[in-house]
């Protein structure tokens, strides 16, 4: 018999010009993974970069079956897409006729990726590399957070983060506060599309 579990992604970006091996092994945490299992999430999508492709396919090879047994997580990556990330993040949206519940994205925390899930109105945490010099990536973080746009993910503390974001997914969606009615109940992806003139 067929399942009638809504599908609901996560989606792991480390992007392409730094490696970022310690998000790609935090998110392949079991605390990060009972996270998913406890927000209803079906499937676990990594894009790894280059230099995560050997630990998440040694990681695939042994837990695999674990991970869609315990924790009832699909397990998928790749290493990059030339052609962009944006069909990726267009999966985690809703749809309903398609029996798919919003998901959430996980990122690091470069500017492009940023602008590009948040103007798709996808939920987004967004956690610095601090290998990175002058760690530039936590001030963007930490503003980001502190308006009510993403929420700011630190390593080690991933899992709680996840257990958070149904709250924050109500208050995104009902961004910007209703002050403006002009864009009253279009949320963040709206009030872009608005000012900014984005057309897809």
């Amino acid at each position: 018999m067929a399942s009638s579990k809504q599908a609901k992604i996560c989606f792991v970006t480390v992007g392409a010009t730094a490696p970022f091996n310690a998000l790609v092994q935090e998110v392949l945490g079991e605390p990060f993974l009972e996270a998913l299992k406890a927000n209803n999430y079906t499937d676990l999508r990594i894009q790894y970069g280059q230099m995560g492709q050997a630990a998440f396919q040694e990681f695939k090879q042994r837990n695999e079956s674990m991970v869609k047994e315990k924790y009832g997580l699909n397990l998928t990556g790749f290493d990059f897409n030339l052609t962009g990330l944006k069909s990726e993040m267009l999966a985690v949206k809703a749809d309903g006729g398609a029996n798919k519940a919003e998901g959430f994205v996980v990122s690091h925390a470069g500017s492009g990726t940023i602008l590009e899930v948040l103007r798709l109105g996808i939920p987004l945490m967004v956690v610095p590399n601090p290998q990175l010099l002058h760690n530039h990536q936590d001030e963007l973080a930490k503003q980001l957070a502190v308006s009510g746009y993403v929420i700011h993910g630190k390593l080690g503390s991933l899992a709680e983060s996840i257990m958070g974001s149904e709250a924050f997914r109500q208050r995104m969606h009902g961004w910007p506060p209703s002050i403006n009615q002009a864009h009253a109940g279009k949320g963040l992806a709206g009030v872009m599309e608005d000012e900014l003139g984005f057309v897809d």
